[in-house]
């Protein structure tokens, strides 16, 4: 560390605190401090660079946080697993790396709120745009000089062209580009994968400018307070590596932490409910009682079936194949080891009252949990299904102060009527997808939950005992202008502060369709200017798809929508099917 004060301190080096280091510290004038609690993501780590070493990270006390969840009330009092990155990178170094935005009608969503009215899908795709390299192709709807390299995954497994087929065969489209004109359908993923190794944000936007004189990394350090003089914050407390502690001046304090450490150091710096905090000791700063409350995720399920035919890639996966693996991807960046296997899935509406999709599918050319456990021995493949728009909602509150300790979490998964009647429907389509002629080649009978588990209640029984979390908590500092809302979204200003701001997760007012690693970059993009005081970029000028609008599959003027598919199960998807 360079200094004792900084123009700007970023409180978390993982996803939204590397895309702010980066933009911000491109003005040579802003001194730049990232201060991550989690380790380096050394470049020799073959646990974070290897896709396919996904499933190592998570559950290890030194890439993951290891949070867990309160009791769930509604899932039988069990508590769920939080695996969050605990990294330089943060959870995009050891995620699934898998690049989805969310549909358009998302952000529409954002819009309607008061005061978000530049958060609406035609303001936010320029700040897609700018952060990726799409290797599939520039267009109006993709970017193609941004840090983040996009590879689309091959899915050329027999057991994806499978699953498009069935799809197109159970009534529910293909799409081109889950991230470009239409969200709606199924086809192959867009990854965080470039030359067979994982392109975290760190990776992207951190390590090309580290040598920046106006910018300083420090790994292994704790911030443990924001500190303020009346209502600005001027400063945060840290420990650094030994327990050092060290007390560090800043113009502003940005908070990347997360939807959970955000909120928990929200809380402990004196920003949060009134009576939480006074319970615990703590002077009150603000009283925000939004702080940690709204919070909200994607809760998914397995569902397994054996194949007939030998072609899973489950024989790739077993011990004595790896040594194999691990040489063909060190040498050669290639084979197994270079991919995520989350190559292909999709997006549908799980009934005609919803007006855009509200089901992800995550299709594995093999049946195996991320903890590496599988139900047979032989071949199999799944599909990772859950409903993206639960209205449950839960909260993040500090039991203390003690920054090491974690938070209270509560989900309130399947807690609503709502909640249960989508995860029955999910349920159920992913069996008539997986059930249809496409796939009786190798359909060799349900594994899970298997033939006993038919009737509603059976299946939300499975659910409660099976669930896991899709990793997309979200929501706890939210944006808006409404007493509960808890961040300015003109300025990415904490209510009632000064000089302290929060870009993550947290910031989302409601939950996206899909992965939530692409939205969490794009505000980091967008706050970047409305930080630095930089003219927005302008709004797009383009079309996307609408179900309610009846609009065609591809853009107008493009010649496919006059053809019909020669072949109705045609994964290509030239031809939209009605719902």
């Amino acid at each position: 560390m360079k200094r004792d004060r900084y123009d700007v301190v970023i409180v978390g080096g993982g996803s939204a605190g590397s895309a702010l280091a980066n933009r911000l510290s491109a003005d040579p004038g802003t001194s730049v401090l990232v201060l991550e609690a989690g380790r380096s993501d050394y470049r020799i780590d073959p646990f974070i660079h290897m896709p396919a070493a996904l499933p190592f990270p998570i559950g290890s006390r030194f890439y993951d946080w290891r949070y867990e969840t309160d009791p769930e009330p509604a899932m039988n009092g069990r508590t769920v697993y939080h695996a969050r990155g605990k990294v330089l990178g943060g959870s995009s170094s050891i995620n699934g790396m898998i690049f989805q935005r969310g549909n358009p009608l998302d952000y529409q969503r954002w819009a309607s709120d008061p005061g978000m009215e530049t958060w609406d899908y035609l303001h936010c795709l320029p700040y897609f745009k700018r952060m990726e390299t799409c290797l599939a192709g520039a267009d109006d709807w993709r970017g193609g000089d941004g840090p983040l390299v996009l590879e689309r995954g091959p899915a050329d497994n027999p057991l994806f062209t499978a699953f498009f087929r069935a799809a197109v065969e159970a009534g529910y489209p293909a799409t081109d580009d889950v991230n470009g004109y239409r969200q709606e359908g199924f086809a192959r993923f867009d990854r965080n994968i470039h030359r067979g190794r994982r392109l975290s944000a760190a990776r992207a936007y951190l390590h090309p400018v580290q040598d920046r004189p106006n910018l300083d990394v420090l790994t292994n350090t704790l911030v443990t307070r924001v500190r303020f003089e009346g209502k600005r914050a001027v400063g945060v407390d840290c420990e650094l590596p030994g327990r050092r502690k060290r007390s560090i001046g800043a113009g502003e304090v940005i908070l990347c932490g997360g939807a959970f450490n955000t909120p928990q150091l929200l809380q402990l710096s004196g920003v949060g409910d009134e009576a939480l905090l006074r319970r615990l000791g703590i002077d009150v700063v603000h009283h925000s009682p939004g702080v940690g409350e709204n919070l909200q995720d994607h809760l998914e399920v397995y569902i397994q079936y054996a194949s007939k035919q030998p072609v899973s890639i489950a024989p790739g996966l077993r011990w004595r194949a790896r040594p194999g693996i691990a040489y063909n991807w060190l040498v050669h960046r290639r084979g197994l080891g270079a991919t995520n296997h989350f190559e292909g899935g999709g997006f549908c509406r799980s009934n005609d009252d919803v007006d855009y999709p509200n089901l992800m599918f995550h299709f594995l050319p093999v049946a195996i949990r991320y903890d590496g456990s599988a139900p047979t021995e032989g071949h199999g493949y799944q599909v990772h299904v859950g409903p993206m728009y639960a209205d449950t909602r839960g909260h993040v509150r500090i039991r203390s102060t003690d920054p090491r300790e974690h938070p209270s979490i509560l989900f309130n998964y399947l807690s609503t009527a709502n909640d249960r009647r989508e995860w029955v429907e999910a349920v159920r389509v992913a069996r008539d997808i997986l059930n249809q002629p496409a796939f009786a080649a190798y359909n060799d009978g349900e594994l899970s939950p298997g033939p006993s588990v038919e009737t509603d209640d059976e299946i939300l029984d499975w659910v409660r005992r099976d669930a896991e979390t899709a990793l997309h908590p979200s929501c706890t500092a939210r944006m808006g202008t409404d007493d509960l809302s808890v961040v300015d979204p003109t300025t990415m200003g904490v209510h009632g502060t000064e000089g302290l701001r929060v870009v993550d997760a947290s910031v989302f007012p409601y939950v996206t369709n899909g992965n939530i690693y692409a939205p969490v970059m794009m505000v980091a993009e967008k706050a970047a200017d409305l930080i630095a005081g930089r003219t927005p970029l302008p709004a797009a000028d383009v079309l996307y798809y609408r179900h309610r609008d009846r609009m065609p599959l591809y853009p107008p003027g493009d010649g496919r929508n006059a053809v019909p598919a020669a072949d109705p199960a045609d994964p290509a998807g030239t031809q939209e099917v009605a719902r």
